[in-house]
């Protein structure tokens, strides 16, 4: 009768495994635990040199993972696997997934781009993505999160942001307010100019330098156009636009100054 079975052979089985099992074990709990305490130690050193906190995250993660793949393949190895052509299939999987996941490359591409060249901050009010203006909530690997005025939250792909122009509203730390007023022509300049700087001095995020001026931008079809540039800190640029237009408004009431809007002569032929 043919032998199915050998205590002997199971026990040398048992005997040749024992230690490999056992040593992958602990090799993947040392690994582990070692990829966990490295990737602390990273932490630590990228807080210590003031690294970008947006970029910290990732280049933590990054160190973690790439240590854990590691340890994996070194086990593989204790089992016998060929680790070359082990990380030749892995390459070979990377690339059938990078192409299926071209899109979504492209922004972790662009998001590297970002946390590299650093073009906003968290915290920076910015208009990026073809239009898209609120403050920087997060810079993600795929995504940049913004918190907009009516406190909206939007998630803009990076590979957007890097393909548009970028506008850094609080990048300079301080900004001139561009503001546009229009008078009738039958009013008076001067008066009207005055009343924009007065204005302009109650508010109390302007700054004092450089001064605010007013002057005549366009001599329009129905109005004569004032425009003024007064300078703030870059946080303040929404809080100043909506007080001067607010009261310059009021103020051009009272003093009889009045802002055409667009209309139309009939001329009817008998």
């Amino acid at each position: 009768m043919e032998k199915y079975f050998s205590f002997e052979e199971f026990v040398e089985l048992i005997t040749q495994y024992t230690p490999k099992v056992i040593g992958a074990i602990l090799t993947l709990i040392i690994g582990f635990w070692l990829a966990g305490f490295l990737t602390k130690i990273v932490k630590r050193i990228l807080i210590k040199r003031k690294i970008d906190e947006s970029v910290r995250p990732f280049l933590a993660s990054l160190v973690n993972v790439a240590i854990k793949i590691m340890v994996l393949i070194a086990v593989a190895g204790m089992f016998g696997v060929e680790t070359t052509s082990f990380v030749a299939i892995f390459g070979a999987l990377a690339f059938a997934i990078g192409m299926a996941l071209q899109g979504s490359l492209a922004h972790f591409a662009s998001g590297i781009l970002l946390l590299t060249f650093k073009p906003y901050r968290v915290g920076d009010l910015v208009e990026i993505g073809g239009g898209k203006t609120g403050k920087v909530e997060e810079i993600q690997i795929f995504n940049t999160v913004l918190s907009t005025l009516d406190n909206k939250r939007v998630i803009v792909p990076n590979s957007v942001v890097t393909n548009n122009v970028i506008t850094n509203i609080s990048g300079q730390d301080t900004i001139g307010v561009e503001l546009t007023f229009g008078i009738g022509y039958n009013d008076d300049i001067d008066k009207a100019r005055n009343i924009i700087l007065n204005v302009g001095k109650e508010c109390k995020y302007i700054l004092d330098e450089p001064a605010q001026a007013v002057v005549v931008s366009e001599l329009g079809d129905s109005s004569v156009n004032l425009a003024t540039r007064p300078f703030v800190k870059s946080e303040h640029y929404w809080d100043t636009y909506f007080f001067m237009q607010e009261n310059v408004k009021k103020a051009f009431d009272r003093e009889g100054i009045s802002i055409p809007f667009p209309q139309m002569d009939v001329h009817m032929d008998k």
